[in-house]
């Protein structure tokens, strides 16, 4: 199907690449960073087990297309493939906690974006802000062409990827598939 979806013609953004903070609708001060954090493309096995807590912790409702997993070994399994090589990803840190994450997984000569907010977190703005920075990170590097899906009745989700510059690209099934090409870094 990557072959034969719809881009479209006016880029998103652009966006601010992380690191970048922020106090949300709660008060909290929030950090978005790369992950992996250093420049070397390590991350510390802190941070790998501040990401496994928080995709433990999600709750099963907001659970969609099989992920994240729900058992803690599939978890880790499944962040290890999502957070290996040529792919970019961005997490929320309310301190030590992780409040969200957001990626994109290559995809040929796209790259597919998923993004989560633990549930504690929702509803505050950082699902927009994460959103933002991971955009702004990917087309930092050399990004330009991003689609994901997303289940329809999904509301807001729906509106923050519309919000950010995504336009529906196939709608024939009960998920949306959303296309979104980006600016050039400013």
């Amino acid at each position: 199907m990557s072959g034969d979806r719809v881009y479209p013609d006016e880029p998103a953004g652009p966006f601010e690449a992380p690191p970048l903070s922020f106090v949300d609708r709660e008060g909290r001060d929030i950090e978005i960073r790369p992950y992996p954090p250093d420049a070397d493309g390590e991350a510390g096995e802190e941070e790998f087990e501040a990401l496994v807590e928080m995709y433990t912790a999600f709750d099963p409702a907001d659970r969609a297309q099989g992920i994240p997993p729900g058992r803690e070994s599939d978890v880790r399994s499944w962040l290890e493939t999502i957070l290996g090589d040529g792919g970019y990803n961005v997490v929320a840190w309310d301190g030590d906690a992780v409040a969200g994450h957001a990626t994109l997984v290559p995809d040929g000569d796209a790259y597919e974006l998923a993004i989560f907010v633990l549930q504690a977190y929702q509803g505050a703005g950082i699902g927009t802000h994460l959103m933002e920075a991971l955009l702004g990170h990917g087309a930092a590097n050399g990004v330009d062409k991003v689609w994901l899906t997303v289940e329809r009745w999904n509301r807001a989700a729906v509106g923050l990827y519309k919000k950010v510059g995504f336009e529906t690209s196939d709608a024939e099934s009960f998920e949306l598939e959303m296309t979104a090409v980006l600016a050039d870094p400013a």
